[in-house]
């Protein structure tokens, strides 16, 4: 009789919290001197889809993403800056842009003193941009040398695109989100409510960006009525290699010159010292 072989273990992310100090001290001098910061939210993802919905996705692509590069992955944020979901739907819970930027650039202040010298944010709440590039522009400023990126999960690549923005150009809890949550965190999904909560766009060819409470009449924006298990199976499946291809290019990346943020000093030559 053939015994059945065993499956095949799937690698383990390098999870910050599971690391000791000496352990967390030894990565750079490996030549592993980045860290993945997944960057979610708590805010109301409409009547089918529970307000962790963000973070969950930050979660499941951070660990993912470190288990396929090696990248330590940092606990994730599970506030963000959610203020366009406004007070009509109980669940959301905000920070103010300013909060976001001290926290991030906190949190790197720390990484860069213990010797990591690449930080990625990784993103999967599509307002926590703007913060989260103000705390880049902070973070690179302070720290000489320091690489830092943001990157939105959603526009990792053409293909992830399209597919979060099929069903509505200010997608929200739409068939890309609630898809994902269907295979990968279904205590998340209301599913006798799923067939119920579609409501179309009604932002396109508006000049100003409106909040949600003024463009939805249920917290939704798209049509997760078309989502199924098989796509957040496929769209998963893309993130987590474009997400993974992202990282080890930041890994393997210098910038073009070596040249110093501050001031020329005295005796230095131009050529070499001059900030870009």
């Amino acid at each position: 009789m053939t015994m059945p072989r065993p499956k095949k273990s799937l690698p383990n992310p390098r999870a910050w919290g599971n690391l000791s100090w000496p352990e967390i001290a030894a990565l750079p001098a490996a030549g592993i001197d980045g860290a993945i910061l997944p960057c979610g939210a708590t805010e109301q993802h409409g009547p089918h889809l529970g307000t962790g919905m963000d973070s969950s996705l930050a979660s499941l692509l951070g660990n993912a993403v470190s288990a396929a590069t090696g990248v330590p992955v940092l606990p994730t944020l599970h506030y963000g800056c959610s203020l366009g979901h406004s007070h009509r739907w109980p669940g959301t819970l905000a920070l103010q842009p300013q909060t976001l930027i001290a926290l991030v650039t906190d949190i790197g202040d720390w990484l860069h003193l213990a010797g990591f010298k690449r930080l990625f944010l990784l993103n999967t709440h599509v307002t926590n941009f703007a913060p989260l590039r103000c705390a880049l522009e902070i973070l690179r400023s302070r720290h000489d040398g320091f690489m830092v990126a943001v990157v939105n999960a959603a526009e990792v690549s053409p293909g992830v695109r399209r597919e979060f923005f099929a069903d509505a150009a200010d997608w929200h809890a739409n068939a890309a989100e609630t898809s994902l949550m269907l295979a990968h965190a279904p205590e998340l999904v209301r599913h006798r409510l799923v067939k119920k909560a579609d409501d179309p766009d009604r932002t396109q060819g508006l000049v100003f960006a409106h909040p949600v409470n003024r463009t939805s009449t249920n917290g939704v924006t798209g049509y997760p009525s078309r989502a199924t298990k098989a796509q957040g199976v496929r769209l998963m499946r893309w993130l987590v290699t474009d997400l993974a291809k992202f990282v080890r290019q930041g890994m393997r990346e210098n910038s073009p010159f070596d040249n110093s943020y501050y001031p020329i000093r005295s005796g230095q030559s131009p050529s070499t010292s001059q900030s870009r």
